[in-house]
């Protein structure tokens, strides 16, 4: 891979619209399709030698899912995401699921900084960085695929990408191993959210309180609520049940099927002793969700949806049909500071450490 600092061709758009090819002058999320022809970059953008790509849960297991209903053994399933991606990037430019619209994000080392982009002159050139926004919209070429660890949902690559001047990013440190900040930084929006809506003593129910962005759901609301806070983790994977109770975070940990709104409602309220949730937060990577979480919170309460497979349709129109007057927001992967509130808060809790690094590190 060349180093050659690239020719500029101009002034780029901070929000990346110059590179958008499908349509023309769309914003490079909801674009069909990006340019990633980096042998010339446009001033203000970030050129990086991509490593890993950590891809969102969502999105990796719909295409485990669509390997194994086209046939494929499961010890080919791996081989059969891999294609899927490269197919994609191919066909768009960028890592965009076209089933579940997610992406992910990356980790990569800094190629060459442009004059305009906001941290020309104080990032250095062979930094290594993770990117905060979203695969979706970041424009990227893949030259191979070295190798696919499917429990973590990273795939080891060679290739590049552009960071517009929008982008975030944070810069690594070496305090955690790649993986481990990679899986971390992920879905690094989530505790600060979490820090945002509970309250000391609230009733708070995590949807898929097993899986990585579910644990920091839990760690954040058991810090913010205090010892009085009753947090119900629903997990239906018998390990990952296994290790959020030996976390011991939540008060009660329980298994359901989050898509039987009624059947998880019944549980939730044996778990509570009857109380209904102040504040419910859904991180499933399984569709049919949002009526699980509505269906646990009380009157006027709130319903986090940061995972990426909610149908905001379906929550809206289910929460109006059975008449639950709750507050539905919709999932952000971006808070301000929120890299360095997450990597705080696991290096807070060195049990929440352990259980991630033995997981992804």
């Amino acid at each position: 891979m060349s180093t050659q600092q690239r020719p500029l061709s101009g002034l780029g758009d901070v929000f990346g619209i110059h590179r958008s090819i499908e349509p023309l002058g769309a914003l490079p999320q909801p674009a069909q399709r990006v340019s990633a022809d980096f042998t010339h970059l446009y001033d203000g953008e970030l050129l990086l030698a991509v490593e890993t790509l950590n891809v969102d849960a969502a999105s990796f297991r719909q295409m485990e899912e669509a390997a194994r209903e086209a046939g494929a053994a499961e010890e080919a399933i791996g081989d059969a995401v891999a294609a899927r991606i490269v197919e994609t990037v191919n066909a768009r430019g960028k890592q965009h699921n076209p089933v579940t619209g997610s992406g992910g994000m990356l980790l990569g080392r800094v190629l060459q900084v442009t004059p305009a982009h906001p941290f020309f002159g104080q990032l250095k050139e062979g930094s290594r960085v993770a990117t905060l926004v979203s695969l979706s919209l970041t424009p990227l070429r893949l030259d191979a695929v070295t190798s696919v660890r499917r429990e973590s949902t990273q795939l080891d690559v060679s290739g590049e990408a552009v960071l517009f001047g929008s982008g975030a990013f944070a810069v690594l440190d070496g305090s955690f191993s790649d993986r481990l900040a990679l899986a971390i930084l992920d879905v690094a929006g989530a505790a600060p959210q979490v820090a945002r809506l509970v309250k000391p003593g609230h009733v708070v129910v995590v949807l898929g309180a097993g899986g990585k962005s579910g644990i920091l759901c839990v760690a954040e609301a058991r810090r913010q609520g205090g010892p009085d806070a009753v947090i119900v983790g629903v997990e239906n994977h018998e390990p990952a049940a296994k290790e959020l109770r030996d976390l011991a975070l939540c008060t009660a940990v329980i298994s359901g099927n989050a898509r039987d709104a009624v059947g998880m409602r019944q549980a939730v309220l044996a778990a509570t002793g009857g109380r209904e949730a102040d504040v419910t937060f859904s991180c499933v990577n399984v569709e049919g969700a949002e009526m699980a979480a509505i269906l646990c919170t009380r009157h006027r309460g709130t319903v986090y949806f940061f995972a990426m497979s909610t149908s905001f349709t379906r929550a809206a129109l289910g929460a109006e049909g059975v008449g639950r007057d709750v507050d539905l927001l919709i999932g952000n992967g971006y808070a301000e500071n929120h890299a360095t509130h997450t990597l705080d808060l696991v290096r807070a809790m060195p049990g929440l450490r352990d259980l991630f690094a033995r997981r992804y590190g």
